[in-house]
């Protein structure tokens, strides 16, 4: 102890070990944006789903087909956007496709899902938010009208902000162009089954993603059409914790099912096995 009697008592050298200053790997801990219990980040496992609250953190898009073991073959991967003036557009687009390896914010192409042939999109939060851009809309109208020809099931994975506001009024029009497709496809008697994960939102929510034969819903997925924010300026109230996400929206009726990740594949073959026109395809 008679080292912290002395006031100018020297504290001992400590040996430098190259281990001390080597920094700690981005990502490897982790809040759940849910329920904000501290994770490791192998606590998530492949599905990256939160041991505590089953939220589903979000996923790039060949992460899903992966997860979905499904057999894929892409459709119109070299669709890309022309030539554009906004500023700074063209470099943000440029970070978004070497991030996803996308050209766009959407997968599309067929996929066998527990051995039934669909037609499937997958939109993707990491592409600029998965907004809605002019070939967003084009490929997602592509996929429901080669499904109308091709007599397949569609499953389409929702993750939107909403319009990208960068295309502005062409953004708005692919909610229109989309519904046309969507209502062909159903006029053929074929059913298209959406999944909405987290964040659904904005032009997206307000046109296919709530236009489908069967709804689900990843646990706890933000879904609505006005940010919180925005619905709490305009009203000048507070709103419920809860009442844009997954379970609010199942018991207000415009869900039919929440659904764990893990069981996703199982449970849309099955839906596609049941919807299936008398005497199969």
């Amino acid at each position: 102890m008679d080292l912290f009697n002395k006031p100018n008592a020297k504290l001992p050298k400590i040996k430098k070990d190259a281990h001390v200053d080597a920094q700690i790997p981005d990502g490897l801990f982790l809040a759940c944006p849910y329920c904000g219990e501290q994770l490791y980040s192998k606590q998530l496992g492949d599905h990256r789903v939160c041991p505590n609250c089953g939220y589903g953190f979000r996923l790039q898009a060949y992460e899903r087909v992966r997860l979905m073991k499904t057999a894929f073959e892409e459709w119109d991967a070299d669709l890309t956007l022309g030539e554009t003036d906004f500023p700074g557009y063209a470099e943000k687009l440029s970070r978004a496709k070497s991030q996803t390896k996308l050209n766009e914010s959407v997968l599309t192409g067929q996929a066998v899902i527990e051995n039934e042939t669909v037609a499937l999109g997958i939109m993707d939060s990491y592409f600029m938010m998965g907004s809605l851009g002019t070939v967003t809309g084009e490929k997602i109208t592509r996929l429901f009208e080669k499904a109308t020809t091709q007599q397949l099931p569609v499953i389409l994975f929702t993750a939107s902000g909403g319009a990208r506001m960068q295309e502005g009024i062409n953004s708005l029009m692919q909610m229109a162009k989309v519904s046309a497709a969507v209502a062909a496809h159903q006029e053929a008697g074929l059913p298209y089954f959406v999944v909405l994960t987290d964040p659904t939102t904005g032009g997206v929510t307000a046109s296919f993603a709530m236009q489908g034969d069967v709804t689900l819903a990843e646990p706890h997925a933000l879904v609505g059409f006005a940010g919180k924010r925005v619905i709490e300026q305009t009203i000048h109230e507070k709103v419920p914790k809860d009442f844009q996400r997954a379970e609010t929206v199942l018991e207000n009726g415009f869900i039919d099912a929440v659904v764990q990740r893990k069981e996703l594949p199982t449970v849309l073959a099955q839906l596609v096995k049941f919807h299936q026109p008398q005497g199969g395809r």
